[in-house]
């Protein structure tokens, strides 16, 4: 557990770096708001995206599966079902 600061004590100041940075022009605070809104719209939309998509799903070609044969049966025909694990 950390300590908890005294009474009056104020809390280290913690560092950010900012997300976005204008640099060049001089943006009034309407068109900060529309520029924060538009990218803000744009990274859900891709996150919404990215939630939607699914998977490939994996080949089972090369599934640890199929490394474990049946043994092989003989007999008149069955060499065309070997191939079918049947």
């Amino acid at each position: 557990m950390t300590p908890e600061p005294a009474e009056g004590a104020e809390s280290p100041p913690t560092e950010h770096q900012p997300i976005l940075r204008v640099v060049k022009g001089d943006l009034t605070a309407e068109e900060l708001a529309a520029l924060v809104a538009v990218v803000a719209a744009r990274n859900a939309a891709a996150a919404h995206a990215a939630a939607r998509t699914r998977p490939a799903a994996r080949s089972q070609w090369g599934h640890p599966t199929r490394q474990a044969r049946l043994p092989h049966r003989f007999g008149p025909d069955l060499w065309r079902r070997s191939a079918f694990g049947g």
